[in-house]
């Protein structure tokens, strides 16, 4: 979340529940809503790193409210992390060592793991279908997210059936 609410303050600077505000409107139900005191965490670390600094805004009839922005560190960490790759394929895949290593050692049966692995695959692409029913269709940000995981999630079915193939 560090470099999310990194991008949303090099944009203006906002205090804690603007930030998480912004996060639940760019992205909808798309994305689990951030918890206010984990952004307020974040952005205190993010701070003592530099990457952000706060002023106290004072409010009438209100507590003051502390607002954050950018500072040129973290516009840097920003352009960073905008301009590195994200990690592609995972090779170290969980499931895949359990796969090879349950039979191996007689701890469970390829076959069962196969398909309880494909039942919680199923059962997760049917939540995505329902949250793409629910979300917000003129939300794409949100839209692409979720088709994003469904085809990453179809592509782990796809998958399933290969190995099911090939080990059996």
């Amino acid at each position: 979340m560090r470099l999310q609410l990194l991008a949303l303050l090099s944009k203006e600077p906002a205090h804690g529940y603007e930030l998480k505000q912004a996060l639940e409107q760019v992205f909808g139900n798309a994305y689990p809503s951030p918890n206010i005191g984990q952004i307020y965490v974040t952005l205190g670390r993010l701070e003592k790193d530099g990457l952000v600094r706060s002023v106290d805004v004072e409010q009438s009839n209100r507590p003051n409210k502390k607002v954050y922005y950018c500072t040129a560190e973290g516009r840097e960490a920003l352009d960073e992390w905008v301009d590195s790759p994200t990690e592609g394929p995972r090779v170290r895949d969980e499931f895949f060592m359990k796969l090879v290593l349950a039979p191996m050692t007689g701890i469970a049966d390829r076959m069962a793991l196969i398909n309880r692995q494909r039942r919680h695959y199923l059962a997760v692409m049917r939540d995505l279908v329902e949250l793409a029913q629910q979300s917000d269709q003129e939300n794409r940000p949100a839209q692409l997210l979720i088709e994003g995981a469904m085809l990453h999630l179809q592509a782990d079915l796809d998958w399933l059936e290969r190995c099911q193939e090939d080990l059996a």
